[in-house]
């Protein structure tokens, strides 16, 4: 069973990698990853209490796949971002590889999301505001870049009270 202490912690190069296409092939693979992704990121939620969506290279799974549990959960494989707004927002993002830690960053308002499900299928999904945000915040794993380098300036960091 996949825990917080299996979340790769800011500072940790593999979180700073760039990651490989999920291949039609692995597939098979896809239920093993996502389960513990869903149990990695329940934990957060019981010790946290946040906890939307998580990347597969936070446990060290260095595929661009990430897993969102909203209203249902989207496994989400090789993700596109496409017709990002040129409006912005500005908000404090958290991660849970950094749990007590906010970042002000500026995310766009809304986007598309083009991407294959566990199932291979070409999905697409046009979101905007607080889902908009939180796919760019795991589109951005994927890339190995962290919210802390999207910090609005210096002063964009704040512990959690």
């Amino acid at each position: 069973m996949k825990t917080i202490q299996d979340i790769l912690k800011l500072g940790d190069t593999r979180l700073y990698e760039m990651c490989e296409p999920v291949l039609e092939s692995e597939l098979k693979l896809v239920p093993d990853w996502v389960e513990q992704l869903h149990e990695a990121m329940e934990d957060i939620r019981k010790v946290y209490g946040f906890g939307r969506g998580i990347a597969a290279p936070q446990l060290g799974i260095m595929k661009r796949m990430f897993y969102l549990n909203l209203d249902r959960p989207y496994v989400i494989l090789n993700p596109e971002l496409k017709n990002l707004s040129d409006e912005k927002f500005e908000l404090w993002d958290d991660c849970m590889s950094f749990p007590n830690l906010l970042v002000k960053v500026a995310r766009h308002q809304s986007l598309t999301l083009e991407y294959r499900d566990e199932n291979w299928q070409k999905q697409s999904w046009t979101v905007g505001g607080a889902f908009s945000e939180l796919i760019q915040h795991e589109y951005d794993h994927l890339d190995g870049i962290l919210c802390t380098m999207r910090a609005a300036d210096q002063k964009a960091f704040k512990w959690k009270e």
